[in-house]
């Protein structure tokens, strides 16, 4: 599963999984088979990854992790518990996910292809961002020098990824709630209204529609740099198929949800941090 959440972009969630909770399927899948589901196509993984998204928030309040020092590390560990985010995880899916979008996933991530594109996505979740995004880009500026077509189906592959277009409503959503619950934590003291604080994220939507779009593409052209231009194009084919796409439009959900509750949580608890002093 590509992440995305880029730490160094501006951090969002409730209503995607309301109406999703509002939708119940047919016949959810039961909570083993869930589990065995997220470790097949690499969910698990990915859900471990929301954990480095962390280091970006104290930016976000115009703070430094370094002066809270080893606090900061015992603090996001805690917050981002993996355990308890794949738990979170689990109580979702268990009453959204169907029968049919789960087999449907399944059979083709246990496949030799899919197993390979989980062993890569992986691999990409937990490398470090800034290298894997400036080797991405690296990768992006040879493809377009050559005139690859490969960047297309890149470009395609993230579109089938987050084909309604959440990723831009998700991030600005848990960017307000953390700033919201860092106020009310008395972190920080805001100096607008909530609805001028909405507005001044959206008018920055189209700055971080186009800062997503690119991280995106540097992620996906890093992530799958030994597929072949073929295998690339047949995934791509995979994931814009209908169960497909209900399968990743729910994981897009339930991830962002995790976040930006996590991310509410680590607001409240930064109030307990003690700048370092230097001696």
């Amino acid at each position: 599963m590509t992440r995305l959440f880029r730490g160094a972009l501006p951090l969002l969630f409730g209503f995607l999984l309301l109406g999703l909770a509002l939708a119940q399927p047919l016949k959810a899948a039961d909570r083993a088979r869930i589990e065995a589901f997220l470790v097949t196509t690499g969910f698990d993984v990915a859900l471990d990854s929301i954990a480095q998204a962390s280091a970006s928030a104290p930016g976000m309040l115009g703070l430094e992790a370094e002066s809270f020092g080893s606090q900061w590390t015992t603090l996001t560990r805690e917050v981002f518990d993996t355990k308890g985010m794949r738990v979170q995880a689990l109580d979702i899916l268990e009453q959204t996910l169907s029968d049919a979008a789960l087999d449907h996933a399944v059979e083709f991530y246990a496949s030799d292809l899919g197993q390979r594109l989980v062993v890569a996505e992986n691999d990409a979740h937990m490398a470090d961002d800034d290298l894997k995004e400036e080797a991405g880009e690296a990768i992006v500026s040879e493809l377009v020098r050559h005139g690859s077509g490969r960047v297309e189906s890149l470009k395609r592959m993230n579109r089938a990824i987050d084909s309604s277009g959440t990723a831009l409503r998700a991030l600005q959503e848990i960017q307000l709630r953390f700033l919201l619950a860092a106020s009310a934590a008395g972190v920080i003291e805001l100096q607008m209204e909530v609805e001028d604080l909405r507005e001044l994220l959206r008018g920055n939507e189209t700055e971080m529609r186009n800062a997503l779009q690119l991280s995106a593409l540097a992620s996906a052209a890093y992530t799958y740099q030994a597929f072949s231009d073929d295998e690339v194009d047949a995934y791509t084919e995979a994931l814009e198929q209908p169960l497909m796409q209900e399968v990743y439009e729910l994981l897009n959900a339930v991830q962002y949800s995790i976040m930006a509750d996590r991310f509410e949580v680590l607001a409240v608890r930064m109030a307990e941090l003690q700048p370092v002093q230097e001696l």
